[in-house]
């Protein structure tokens, strides 16, 4: 066969590649519109990542409204920073929500909306590095487990079975007493803890049942090495619900970080956690404040609630997919 031809065949098979994965995705996309409950958290999460990205244009708007006829107060004091910003124009700190600031001021007379934007970019950086990692040690582990079965089976399991005896809320309460839970060393922590937990169970589950499928066997008498029948034929298998557990492991890696922000246990600077520990540290989560200054706590609050939420309502729209036993025929 010419180089030509060659090439004509590479192009051919890449095409009709490409049809096949069109025409699933299409598949796939119909099954995941019927769930709407799917596609609400699917738009939830989009809504979040653009409030996250606008941050940079917020304080320019602002400032090109409300600040031009004062341009040497909005430098000076920088109202719109999350971390050090103050406004001078308002005495009396906490303020409630205005058109200068619509989410109000917190006792340091920082712009509410400012650190929930701020915060949102970090939430996603946590949830989706925590489960990446949580994915890849799962994925790696349960197939492994599956395949080669014996000791290094009877080893993971027995690992999983012991770290789920252990809330990871409560290691994790216990690790910050011997060192800083940064965002990054957070999100690490909570990766390996969730991937040695149940999901290295599951996925050899998962694994298991495409073990014993004939291109297994195929493929070992031809004489692909394990490593290869791993990465090429069993872990490709089991991405689909790996991707699914990435969606849930999300919400639990942010609501873990929410705790312990609002505990004071982690050493991140701003994040919406640290927002409602703020608002409780100064005295407005008590009594009548809990009410009267509800913007301190209320918008971090509901930012926690929904994007947690919008990606569990993900992962079960995904679920259908995934699981063909739940499909609607």
């Amino acid at each position: 066969m010419t180089e030509r031809s060659e090439t004509i065949v590479q192009e051919s098979l890449w095409k009709i590649r490409l049809k096949l994965w069109l025409k699933e995705f299409k598949r796939n996309w119909a099954l995941f519109r019927e769930r709407k409950i799917a596609i609400f958290g699917l738009s939830v999460i989009i809504f979040f990542a653009v409030f996250g990205i606008i941050y940079p244009l917020y304080p320019t708007i602002m400032k090109n409204v409300f600040w031009k006829d004062d341009i040497i107060s909005y430098e000076t004091f920088t109202p719109y920073d999350p971390i050090i910003g103050f406004d001078p124009n308002i005495f009396d700190h906490p303020s409630p929500p205005s058109l200068v600031h619509p989410l109000g001021t917190d006792p340091l007379g920082r712009d509410v909306l400012s650190m929930v934007m701020y915060s949102t970019p970090r939430e996603f950086v946590l949830g989706i590095t925590a489960a990446l990692i949580t994915v890849v040690i799962g994925t790696i582990i349960g197939a492994s487990s599956a395949y080669y079965g014996g000791v290094v089976d009877t080893f993971f399991m027995r690992l999983a079975d012991i770290v789920m005896l252990f809330p990871s809320l409560a290691i994790l309460m216990v690790l910050s007493a011997f060192i800083e839970l940064s965002l990054f060393r957070l999100a690490l922590i909570i990766g390996i803890l969730a991937g040695f937990g149940s999901i290295t169970i599951v996925l050899k589950a998962q694994a298991l049942t495409v073990k014993v499928r004939p291109f297994i066997e195929a493929a070992k008498s031809t004489g692909a090495s394990d490593a290869y029948i791993i990465l090429k034929h069993i872990i490709p298998n089991i991405l689909p619900l790996s991707f699914l557990y990435m969606m849930l492991n999300v919400t639990g890696a942010i609501f873990t970080e929410a705790v312990l922000s609002f505990l004071g246990l982690a050493n991140i600077r701003m994040s919406w956690g640290v927002i409602i520990h703020m608002a409780e540290s100064s005295g407005y989560l008590m009594g009548s404040s809990i009410g009267t200054y509800w913007w301190l706590w209320v918008p971090a609050g509901a930012c926690i609630t929904l994007l947690c939420s919008a990606f569990y309502f993900l992962g079960r729209g995904l679920e259908e997919i995934v699981n063909p036993r739940l499909r609607k025929r």
